[in-house]
């Protein structure tokens, strides 16, 4: 196949505007996340963690989008900042409940709906109700082919 082909083949074009609707994204997401002071992996442990008694250190790597070994790091950053504790799981020696502290829940509080509301218009501009519904399922199909590889 030649380079001509694969712009032309329909499932390679959408290579480009995905990447390039989330770097848009990540850029616009990223400033307003940095204008409250946090960074996006440290508003992303928050927001996790935020009205929640917690999760284990398991729980929060699989539903954050950091890697485990960045993970750590941040972890520690918003324990010295007083955001958060760790605490030992009763029953088990090797589990660790992360939770926020009552400042880092203040914190979620003030900044999540803050981040949420900032991001709502830019969806709303450029998808109806309707869209979003259809292409949410694809986005996760879209995803999920990609798992396990």
């Amino acid at each position: 196949m030649s380079v001509r082909d694969y712009r032309r083949d329909p499932y390679l074009s959408l290579l480009r505007p995905l990447v390039e609707a989330y770097l848009a994204f990540y850029r616009v997401g990223t400033r307003h996340i940095e204008s409250m002071g946090l960074t996006p992996a440290q508003f992303d442990v928050i927001a996790e963690l935020g009205d929640t008694d917690g999760l284990t250190c398991v729980e929060l790597g699989e539903a954050t989008l950091i890697t485990k070994g960045t993970l750590t790091g941040v972890l520690d950053r918003l324990e010295a900042k007083r955001l958060l504790v760790r605490e030992q799981v009763q029953g088990d020696r090797r589990a660790t409940n992360i939770r926020l502290t009552s400042q880092g829940e203040a914190l979620f509080q003030k900044t999540f709906p803050a981040h949420a509301k900032f991001l709502k218009p830019y969806f709303e501009h450029a998808l109806t109700k309707e869209e979003v519904k259809l292409m949410k399922p694809l986005l996760n199909r879209l995803r999920d082919s990609f798992e396990g590889s």
